[in-house]
């Protein structure tokens, strides 16, 4: 007779990183819940078997999906498992993946926005729609990214399934006397004793970081003479500056060498005090697959500024102020109304606070479990 629970294989090698590894992380502490009926694996790294969560069992592989014969090891390594289901949570599939798979996709800006040419690019390409076409269902992040999936990528539209991402719980547990530390640690550590916008993310070309800053300039002029903004600073956490000299020069033909900072990667917990201390948090990207800072920042209370483009329209709702990213004049009005309309900024934080409740790591999991479900059914109807 055969074995009625549902072994699940799930690629968690990108545990720690920044963005992606959010998704991985909530969704393994929220599957055990959400699937007690299935043997969960997660597979991982030696260094990070500890970090995985109960319920859910580490399987050891040390090796990178960057390593030139992945497309090999790792589908021999899956084979040895014997589970019922795969789950790669990027669009990195190796070519000779073991059926049946599922594969979220949390966006396309490679395939979009792309940082190579010729033969590195075409193969890229075709690696991505490949590891989409082959299989057996792709979860995608925003209704956004599931036409990008069918419209680009030419997936049948039964094969797709949304389902969202949600805040990490370390922006949406408040903790008054945690967060006052906090402050206290970012003010004595960075200096940042003026009031700032903020904007938190990796720096590429989709992101528009040359017009934020652009913007931010003609939002200065604007403000010299005004009793509390003629202070206001740029502040940048993500990528150091140093490894992008187009941005280098947009900031010096900005003249705006001394207002904008740039803070590489904070800890978490610092994070979230530049979250909540922003005068507003900007994001006025081209394209994102869902936009995991902005609900980060509602999280926090503070409001936001973003694009009215791909998913951002959809993740933000009524509750940021949207403007054009592409013209640096309106991405300046945005952020000049959110910081002068004080029932504006009320507003905005108020609606955030309402808009978050559409997403819930525990109801991702849910929905996550429910797709395992589904295609090991399906696979085992076939007779696999």
């Amino acid at each position: 007779m055969p074995d009625p629970r549902i072994k699940v294989a799930i690629d968690a090698r990108h545990l720690r990183d920044f963005g992606i590894g959010t998704h991985i992380r909530n969704v393994l502490v929220n599957l055990p819940a959400a699937a007690p009926e299935m043997d969960l694996m997660a597979v991982v790294r030696a260094s990070e078997q500890k970090e995985v969560p109960p319920g859910v069992k580490p399987v050891v592989y040390d090796r990178s999906d960057e390593d030139r014969l992945d497309d090999l090891r790792f589908p021999a390594f899956l084979r040895s498992l014997k589970a019922d289901v795969h789950h790669v949570p990027l669009n990195t599939v190796p070519l000779f993946m073991p059926k049946p798979y599922v594969v979220t996709i949390h966006d396309m800006a490679s395939l979009l926005f792309p940082t190579s040419t010729g033969f590195e690019q075409n193969w890229m390409a075709y690696r991505f729609r490949r590891g989409l076409l082959n299989a057996d269902h792709v979860i995608a992040v925003s209704k956004a990214t599931k036409r990008d999936v069918q419209n680009v990528m030419g997936v049948p539209e039964n094969r797709v399934r949304v389902i969202y991402n949600a805040p990490d719980p370390a922006f949406t547990q408040s903790n008054v006397a945690d967060d006052l530390r906090a402050r206290d640690l970012m003010i004595e550590r960075y200096q940042v004793d003026y009031p700032y916008l903020l904007y938190a993310g990796t720096i590429r070309a989709q992101k528009n970081i040359p017009r934020l800053v652009e913007a931010f300039a003609v939002l200065r002029g604007e403000l010299e003479t005004h009793p509390i903004y003629k202070k206001l600073r740029l502040v940048i956490i993500g990528d150091e500056l140093s490894k992008h000299p187009q941005l280098r020069r947009t900031v010096i033909q900005s003249r705006v060498e001394n207002l904008v900072r740039f803070l590489g990667f904070v800890p978490i917990e610092m994070l979230r005090a530049f979250y909540k201390s922003a005068a507003a948090f900007v994001f006025p990207s081209l394209y994102e697959g869902f936009g995991l800072p902005p609900i980060e920042a509602m999280a926090c209370g503070t409001p936001v500024v973003a694009s009215n483009v791909s998913s951002l329209a959809e993740v933000v709702g009524d509750a940021a102020m949207v403007v054009n990213p592409e013209n640096v004049f309106d991405i300046a009005r945005g952020i000049r109304e959110i910081l002068l309309d004080e029932f504006l900024r009320r507003r905005c934080v108020q609606l955030g606070m309402q808009q978050l409740r559409q997403f819930s790591w525990r109801q991702t999991a849910e929905q996550v479990a429910e797709t395992y479900q589904i295609v090991a059914s399906r696979s085992r109807g076939r007779g696999r």
